[in-house]
């Protein structure tokens, strides 16, 4: 089982993202869920989740505490110790940012780390700088737990074909920048 948490701010398609993930999950055969948790219910307000997927069923249903992956969808949490709290070793990070990796707070302990512009891609694509189908893109090619064609197609049912698009640049532009272990 994969243990992800999602760091963003309201506003940002934190949640609606996680959504689509599991759908995109779920119709490819395997196994996943999602519980979002929310401090101060406004936009701009940080916001995080939990995602876990797996090949078989999932009866854990709480917070995730030690994720192996991160999703940032806004590089001004990077300085707030819940961020990376927990994060095991080797943990993949993958950052919504357009800085370099020497600009941004990124813990020693962190394995691969993943930058890519959602914001600059989604204000491109989709007209407003709500980076969630852009992140999903990237954490598709990064990570490698959503098959693409069921993603886009979920993406595409909740959204529009803009929003594919901006996944798919996010996927063709993502840079890992870090490997684990380097």
């Amino acid at each position: 089982m994969k243990e992800i948490r999602m760091h963003g701010r309201g506003g940002q398609g934190v949640v609606k993202s996680a959504q689509i993930v599991v759908k995109a999950v779920v119709n490819s055969g395997g196994f996943a869920h999602f519980i979002p948790f929310f401090g101060v219910e406004r936009k701009g307000s940080p916001v995080f989740g939990f995602l876990r997927i797996d090949e078989r069923g999932i009866r854990q249903k709480c917070q995730v505490y030690e994720p192996e992956i991160l999703l940032i969808y806004d590089d001004t949490l990077l300085d707030m110790p819940q961020t990376y709290a927990g994060m095991l070793d080797g943990c993949t990070v993958i950052i919504n940012t357009s800085r370099r990796l020497d600009e941004l707070a990124v813990p020693g302990r962190a394995g691969a780390v993943a930058l890519v512009d959602a914001s600059g891609i989604s204000r491109a694509v989709i007209g407003r700088n709500i980076p969630n189908t852009a992140m999903l893109g990237a954490f598709a090619k990064v990570c490698g737990l959503v098959d693409w064609p069921a993603l886009k197609n979920e993406i595409e049912a909740s959204f529009d074909a803009r929003n594919s698009a901006s996944a798919r640049e996010a996927w063709d532009s993502v840079q890992i920048v870090k490997q684990k272990g380097a």
